[in-house]
C-alpha cells in the first residue's frame, strides 16, 4: 500500500500532545513566558552573580526556564517529526529554535560570570547539596574550556547555524527523496525510507528484497552529493569549535559531555571489529545456507531465521508482551507502560514526511513520547520495550533529580543501557515460556538479529566509519561523497569479509543515519548493550536485589559518571572484562542457534 498522508492517519495510532499542551494557545502562552523569563533573568541575575547565595538564587530561576524551554521545545519538534512534509509544522519548529538560541545567547552570562568567580567560591557552592549541584559540578569541569563571555555569547546565538547541516539531511531524506515503486515478481510494489528499512529489508522473497535494494539505493545515490556537503559542514564545524575551545582534537570536545576517556571509545570499536566480526560471518553464512541463497548479499543481511515462525503481533497483544516481559521492574513500571498505551504515549503510524527509525523524547516532568513505524512483527515489538527503556529511565529519574541530574543530562555513553536492558528481559521471559526448540531459535535469533545485530553491529560499523572521518577531519582534511562513499565501503568489507558480497550501494549506507549528527553516538549503544547484558546476567543470577541496584542506577540519572552508574549496577567497565563477556555471549548465541537449526533439520 501506498503511505498515507498524515491527515489521514487514524487517531489511535498517533500520539497524544495534549499532555503538553491542550490548544495552541496555551502553547504560545508559554513561547511568550520563555522569552520573558529569561529577560527577567538577565534583569536580575546579571553583574550580580558574585556569591554563593546570589548564583543559587539565579540558578533556581535558570531551572525554571529551562523546564519551560525543553516543553514547548518539545511539543514543537514532536508536530514536525511525524510530518516533514508540513512546512508550517517545520516553520514553527525552527522557529522554536531560533528562540530558544537567542533566549540561550542572553543567559550565556549565568556560566561567564559564575566561571569567573574565585575556584574556591565555585566550589563551595557546588559543595551544596540541592537541585543546582550537578550543573556546578558540571561548570568545573568546564572551566578549562570556557571562552570569553562575548564568544559564549556568539556561540550560544549561531546554534541554528550549527544545527543546520541536521535539518538539511532530514529535510533531504524525508521531504525531497521520493523513491519509485520497484517490480518484483510480476507485481509492482511502493518504496519509501520506513518501507524500505522496516519491511523489505526482512523480506523473506529474494527478487523482492534484492529488486527493493537496487531500487532504494539508486535512488540514494542521487542525492549523496548534497548529504555529503551537510554532513561536511557539521563535522568541519565541531572541528572548529573544538579548536576555539582549547580540545586537543575533536574526539576529546565530543567526548568530554559523555565523561569517558578516548580509551573507552576506541575500545568498543577495536574489540567489537575483531572479535565479534568471525561470529557475525558465521550468522551471514547460516542465513545463506537456510535460505539457500545463492550468494550472501549485503541485501540479505536482515533475512530471519525462521521466515516460518515470525507470528503476526498486534499493538494490543504487544502490550501483553511487554507488561509481562517487564514485570521483574516493579509494579509501577508496569503501570507507567500501560499508562504509555492507554494514554497515547507511542506514534505508530505509517505515513509519508514522518521520521524513520524510533526515538524517545524526554519531557522533564512530563510523560515521555515514543515514535516507532508499526509493521505488526515481533522486531517492532522489541524496538517498543527499547524506547519503554528510555520512558522509564526518564520517569525515574525526573522524579528524583532536578533537571540539572535529569535523565536529559545522562552521559550517551550509559543512555542506551536502560533501552537495550528492556530488550534483554523481554527476551529471558520470553524463553522461560516455551521449551520448545524452534521456539527457542526462533527467541535467540530475534536477540542476536534486533538487539544484538542493531547495536554491536549496524551502529558499530557507524562507529567505525565516523571515527575514520574525524581522523581526516583532525589532520585537516575535508570528506567529500567520494571519500565517504571509501571508507564506508572499507569499513564494511573488514567486518564481513569474505562472507558477503557487498552489492553495489552498500558503499551508500553512512546517507541512511543520523547519528552522525549527533557526535560520538553510534558507538553508544554496543558500550550501553555491554553494561545491560552483564547487570542482566546478574539480574538473572541475583533477583531482586539485582533489580533494586539498577532502578538506583536509574534514578540517579545524569548525576553520575558512567564509569559510576555501571559500578552500582555491579559492572566494571574500567577493564574490557564487560565488553570481551559480552562479545563471547552473542557468540554463544550464533552457536546455539547453529545447533538448533541442524537439529530442526
Amino acid at each position: 500500500m501506498e503511505l498515507m498522508k498524515r491527515k489521514d492517519v487514524p487517531e489511535e495510532l498517533t500520539w497524544d500532545l495534549t499532555a503538553l499542551y491542550d490548544s495552541e494557545a496555551e502553547w504560545q502562552a508559554d513561547v511568550e513566558k520563555v522569552r520573558l523569563l529569561a529577560e527577567e533573568i538577565e534583569e536580575g541575575c546579571k553583574g550580580r552573580l558574585t556569591g554563593v547565595e546570589a548564583i543559587h538564587r539565579c540558578l533556581d530561576k535558570y531551572r525554571a526556564w529551562m523546564e519551560l524551554i525543553a516543553r514547548v521545545g518539545a511539543y514543537a519538534s514532536l508536530a514536525a517529526a511525524v510530518d516533514y512534509g508540513d512546512a508550517a509544522l517545520q516553520e514553527r519548529d525552527e522557529a522554536l529554535m531560533r528562540l530558544d538560541a537567542q533566549m540561550s545567547s542572553r543567559l550565556t552570562f549565568i556560566e561567564s560570570e559564575i566561571l569567573e568567580q574565585d575556584e574556591a567560591l565555585l566550589r563551595q557552592a557546588a559543595g551544596q547539596e540541592g537541585p543546582n549541584r550537578p550543573y556546578l559540578l558540571d561548570l568545573l569541569r568546564q572551566k578549562p574550556y570556557q571562552l570569553k563571555p562575548e564568544t559564549e555569547r556568539v556561540l550560544a546565538a549561531l546554534r541554528p547555524a550549527l544545527g543546520a547541516p541536521y535539518q538539511i539531511y532530514n529535510m533531504t531524506k524525508l521531504a525531497d527523496i521520493k523513491f519509485p515503486p520497484f517490480q518484483a515478481e510480476g507485481e509492482e510494489y511502493p518504496l519509501g525510507y520506513s518501507l524500505y528499512e522496516d519491511k523489505y529489508e526482512y523480506d523473506p522473497r529474494t527478487e523482492v528484497r534484492r529488486e527493493a535494494y537496487r531500487t532504494f539505493y539508486r535512488k540514494l545515490r542521487e542525492y549523496e552529493n548534497v548529504t555529503a556537503a551537510a554532513y561536511q559542514a557539521c563535522v568541519q564545524g565541531e572541528k572548529i569549535v573544538a579548536e576555539q575551545r582549547g580540545y586537543k582534537s575533536v574526539f576529546d570536545y565530543l567526548l568530554f559531555w559523555q565523561k569517558v576517556d578516548r580509551s573507552l571509545y576506541d575500545r568498543q570499536i577495536d574489540l567489537i571489529m575483531e572479535k565479534l566480526a568471525p561470529y557475525m560471518r558465521k550468522y551471514a553464512r547460516l542465513l545463506q545456507k537456510i535460505h539457500g541463497l545463492d550468494k550472501m548479499t549485503y541485501a540479505d543481511l536482515k533475512l530471519p531465521v525462521d521466515p516460518g515462525y515470525v507470528p503476526p503481533v498486534t499493538i494490543e497483544e504487544s502490550q501483553k508482551y511487554i507488561v509481562e516481559g517487564l514485570s521483574i521492574m516493579g509494579k509501577d513500571y508496569q503501570d507507567m507502560i500501560r499508562a504509555a498505551y492507554r494514554e497515547r504515549w507511542m506514534d505508530f503510524a505509517q505515513n509519508q514526511g514522518k521520521s524513520t527509525g524510533g526515538f524517545c523524547c524526554d519531557v522533564y516532568r512530563r510523560h515521555a513520547y515514543i515514535l516507532l513505524t508499526w509493521q505488526g512483527q515481533m522486531s517492532d515489538v522489541f524496538t517498543l520495550a527499547h524506547e519503554l527503556g528510555h520512558a522509564g529511565h526518564s520517569k525515574l529519574s525526573n522524579e528524583a533529580q532536578s533537571i540539572f541530574g535529569s535523565g536529559a543530562y545522562i552521559s550517551t555513553y550509559f543512555v542506551e543501557a536502560p533501552s537495550t536492558m528492556n530488550e534483554l528481559l523481554l527476551a529471558h521471559h520470553l524463553l522461560k515460556t516455551n521449551p520448545d526448540k524452534r521456539f527457542r531459535r526462533w527467541v535467540l535469533s530475534s536477540m542476536v538479529s534486533n538487539t544484538y545485530y542493531h547495536n554491536f553491529v549496524t551502529h558499530l560499523l557507524e562507529a567505525a566509519y565516523q571515527r575514520e572521518v574525524y581522523k581526516l577531519v583532525d589532520a585537516g582534511g575535508g570528506v567529500q561523497a567520494e571519500t565517504l562513499n571509501r571508507i564506508m565501503g572499507e569499513t564494511l568489507k573488514k567486518f564481513w569479509g569474505d562472507a558477503v558480497e557487498l552489492t553495489e550501494g552498500a558503499e551508500l549506507t553512512w546517507m541512511r543515519q543520523p547519528h552522525y549528527y549527533m557526535g560520538l553516538y553510534s558507538y553508544t549503544y554496543s558500550a550501553g548493550l555491554t553494561v545491560a547484558t552483564q547487570a542482566c546476567k546478574r539480574i538473572e543470577a541475583e533477583g531482586q536485589c539485582a533489580v533494586d541496584d539498577w532502578r538506583s542506577v536509574l534514578a540517579s540519572g545524569g548525576t553520575k559518571t558512567p564509569l559510576e552508574l555501571a559500578r552500582m549496577a555491579g559492572v566494571d567497565i574500567s577493564t574490557d572484562g564487560p565488553l570481551l563477556d559480552t562479545i563471547e555471549t552473542i557468540g554463544g548465541y550464533i552457536d546455539e542457534i547453529c545447533r538448533l537449526t541442524e537439529e530442526l533439520a
